[in-house]
C-alpha cells in the first residue's frame, strides 16, 4: 500500500518535477563554468558549486525529518524503528557534506557527488518503506545529474 504524503493532484506533481529540474540549473551551469573561466576564478566557481551541493544534501536529509513526522500509516506499521531511521539519516547528509566544503574543491566536489549518490541509495530503501517509491525515478535523475556535474567540475580542477 502506498502512502499519499504528497498530493495526488497532477498539477502538484508537475510543480514538484519543475522545481526539481530547476534545482539542477546551478550545478549544471557551474560545472560548465568551471571549465570556461580563467584559472584564477575556477576556485571561486568550484566553491560556489560545492556550497550549493552541500545545501542540497542537507535538504535531502531534511526530507527524512518530514517523513519521520508523518502519521504512521499502513506503509510504516510493519517496519520496526522506521521513524528512527528517518530521523537518524536526516542529520547524516548535513554532517557528511560539511567535510566536502572543507576539502580542496577538486576533492570536495568528488566527495559531494558521492554523497548525492549515497543519499539516493539510502532513499531507495527508506522511501520504499514509507510508501514514497513513486518519487524514486525523479530522485534518481536529479541525483545522477547533480553528481555527474560534481564529477565533471572536479575534472576541470
Amino acid at each position: 500500500m502506498q502512502a499519499t504524503a504528497a498530493s495526488d493532484d497532477p498539477q502538484d506533481d508537475a510543480l514538484i518535477h519543475t522545481l526539481g529540474y530547476a534545482g539542477l540549473i546551478p550545478p549544471v551551469l557551474l560545472a560548465a563554468l568551471v571549465w570556461l573561466v580563467d584559472p584564477d576564478l575556477q576556485a571561486w566557481v568550484a566553491l560556489g558549486m560545492a556550497a550549493y551541493v552541500a545545501l542540497i544534501a542537507s535538504y535531502l536529509g531534511g526530507i527524512h525529518w518530514g517523513i519521520g513526522w508523518m502519521p504512521r500509516g499502513p506503509a510504516l506499521a510493519g517496519v520496526p524503528h522506521a521513524r528512527r531511521a528517518h530521523f537518524l539519516w536526516g542529520v547524516a547528509p548535513t554532517l557528511l557534506a560539511w567535510p566536502g566544503l572543507l576539502m580542496p574543491p577538486y576533492a570536495g566536489l568528488v566527495w559531494l557527488g558521492l554523497l548525492l549518490l549515497t543519499c539516493y541509495g539510502v532513499d531507495r530503501r527508506l522511501y520504499t518503506q514509507a510508501g514514497l517509491q513513486r518519487w524514486l525515478t525523479l530522485r534518481f535523475r536529479l541525483s545522477g545529474v547533480a553528481a555527474l556535474s560534481c564529477f565533471l567540475a572536479a575534472g576541470a580542477l
